[in-house]
C-alpha cells in the first residue's frame, strides 16, 4: 500500500513537473512567434523606407545634374555684378569731375548756386 502511494506520489511528480515544463516551453514558443511576427513587421517598415532612401538619392543626382547647367548663369551674373560694381565707380568719380566743373563754371561767370 505504501509503495503504491509512493508510486502514486513520484507519477504525480512527474506529471506536475512535465506540465510545467510544458508550460514554459509553451511560453517561449508563444514569445519567439511574436518575435517573429515583430521582426516581419520591422522589415516591412524598413523595406519602405530603403524605398525612399532610393527615391531621394535619385532626387539629389536629377538636382545636381539641374544645377550644374546653371553653372554658366551664375558665372554670368558674377561677370555682370563687377561691371556693375566698376561702372558704379565711373559713375561717382563723372559725378564728382561734374560737380568740380560745375564749381568752376560758376565761380568763371560768378553765377550763385542754385
Amino acid at each position: 500500500m505504501e509503495q503504491d502511494h509512493l508510486a502514486e506520489s513520484l507519477n504525480d511528480l512527474f506529471t506536475n513537473v512535465s506540465t510545467m515544463i510544458r508550460g514554459e516551453l509553451q511560453e517561449t514558443n508563444n514569445v519567439l512567434e511574436l518575435v517573429e511576427k515583430m521582426n516581419t513587421r520591422v522589415a516591412e517598415e524598413y523595406k519602405g523606407f530603403g524605398d525612399v532612401a532610393s527615391g531621394l538619392t535619385i532626387f539629389v543626382e536629377q538636382l545636381k545634374c539641374k544645377s550644374g547647367s546653371f553653372d554658366e548663369y551664375v558665372q554670368q551674373i558674377d561677370t555682370i555684378e563687377q561691371q556693375v560694381t566698376e561702372f558704379e565707380a565711373v559713375i561717382s568719380m563723372l559725378d564728382k569731375y561734374v560737380s568740380l566743373l560745375e564749381s568752376k563754371v560758376q565761380s568763371a561767370y560768378q553765377i550763385p548756386p542754385p
